[in-house]
C-alpha cells in the first residue's frame, strides 16, 4: 500500500546524525527511506555500498520527493591533509547524488555542511555569518565548501531547492570524536587542562538539527540558502565542560596549563588543530536561521542530558 505522505530520503541515515534526523521526521509526517552502507533490517532501507561520482542512485530516488543528505567522509587521525581522500566522497559523491535527484523530480535538497567552511574560530572578529566569503581549514572543510560551490551551480540551473547547514560541533548520543572524548574524560574523571581558557564557542544539540531539517523541509522556496545553526547558548570551552559533569551527575574537574604548553601537549598527542577547537572562540550569528521563524526546542543543558542518558557512547 503506497502511502500518501511526502517522501524523503536520508544518506547516512545510521550514524550519529542520521540514527537522531531519521526518526524525527517520520514523526513530522515523511514517510522515511534511509540509505545505509550495511543492512540493519530496518523498515525502508536501501543499501548503497559507495558514495562518489558512479553511485547508481536510482531505486533509492524512486518516488521520493526530497533528500536529506548526511553521508560523509570525516576527518580520520593520523589521515594526513590528502584533499583527494575526501573529493570523491564529499565533492563528488555530492554533487552526483543532487544532479541525479534533480532528474528524478526531487524537489528539496538539504545538505548538512560544516562550520569548518568559515575556519576553526574567530577570535577577534565578528562572529562568523552566512555573508561570509568562506575560508575553509582542512581537507574536510575544503572538500565541504566545495560541495557547496557545485550546489549554488546547480540551483541556479534547476527548480530544485538547495538548503545548506553550517553546523558547529553537534552533540548527542552516540556521537564520536571531540564529544564522544570529553564525555568519557568527565565520566572517568580525569582532570582537563581547560581551566584558563576564555572564549566562546557554538554548539548543537543534534535534536535541535534534526528540529532545523525538519523546518526546512516544510517550508517553501527556491534556489539556494545556507544557514548557520546552534543552541541559543554559546559558552566557553571550561563552562561547556562543567555543563557536561552536571548533567552526568558528575564534578567537573580542571586545572589551568599555559596555553603555548597546552598547545605542544596536543601537537605530540597528533591533534595539533584541536588547539584552535579548544581555545579559539566560535561565535556564530544565528539572526538568519531565527529569522525563518525556528527556534531551538531543547536548551544546552537539555542537550547534554539526553546525550549522557544513553548507555552507548
Amino acid at each position: 500500500m503506497t502511502s500518501d505522505r511526502p517522501q524523503v530520503l536520508v544518506t547516512g541515515a545510521n550514524g550519529f546524525i542520521g540514527r537522531h534526523v531519521a526518526p524525527v521526521l517520520a514523526q513530522g509526517g515523511w514517510a522515511v527511506r534511509r540509505a545505509v552502507r550495511r543492512p540493519t533490517g530496518t523498515k525502508d532501507e536501501v543499501v548503497i555500498q559507495s558514495l562518489d561520482g558512479a553511485t547508481d542512485w536510482r531505486p533509492a530516488l524512486l518516488g521520493v520527493d526530497a533528500v536529506v543528505h548526511l553521508a560523509a567522509r570525516v576527518h580520520q587521525r593520523n589521515e594526513g591533509p590528502k584533499f583527494d581522500l575526501y573529493r570523491d566522497v564529499n565533492v563528488n559523491g555530492t554533487l552526483h547524488l543532487a544532479r541525479c535527484a534533480v532528474e528524478a523530480g526531487v524537489r528539496k535538497f538539504i545538505f548538512v555542511s560544516t562550520i569548518l567552511v568559515h575556519g576553526r574560530s574567530n577570535d577577534g572578529r565578528a562572529p562568523f555569518s552566512e555573508r561570509d566569503v568562506l575560508t575553509p581549514r582542512g581537507s574536510y572543510g575544503m572538500s565541504k565548501a566545495a560541495a557547496e560551490a557545485g550546489l549554488r551551480e546547480l540551483s541556479l540551473e534547476t527548480d530544485m531547492q538547495v538548503t545548506v547547514i553550517r553546523p558547529p560541533l553537534v552533540y548527542g548520543a552516540w556521537a564520536k570524536g571531540n564529544f564522544a572524548f570529553l564525555a568519557r574524560a568527565v565520566r572517568q574523571g580525569i582532570p582537563l587542562p581547560l581551566a584558563s581558557i576564555q572564549n566562546q564557542r557554538a554548539f548543537l544539540a543534534v535534536e535541535n538539527l534534526a528540529s532545523f531539517i525538519l523546518q526546512r523541509l516544510a517550508q517553501g522556496g527556491e534556489g539556494f540558502e545556507a544557514f548557520l545553526v546552534a543552541d541559543q547558548e554559546q559558552v566557553s570551552t571550561p563552562e561547556f565542560v562543567e555543563r557536561l559533569a552536571k548533567a552526568a551527575d558528575m564534578k567537573p574537574r580542571m586545572f589551568s596549563l599555559p596555553m603555548p604548553v597546552l598547545s605542544v601537549l596536543l601537537t605530540v598527542a597528533g591533534q595539533p588543530e584541536a588547539y584552535e577547537s579548544l581555545i579559539g572562540s566560535l561565535k556564530l550569528d544565528l539572526s538568519k536561521a531565527a529569522s525563518t521563524g525556528w527556534r531551538p526546542p531543547i536548551t544546552l543543558d537539555e542537550g547534554l542530558r539526553r546525550a549522557l542518558a544513553e548507555p552507548e557512547m
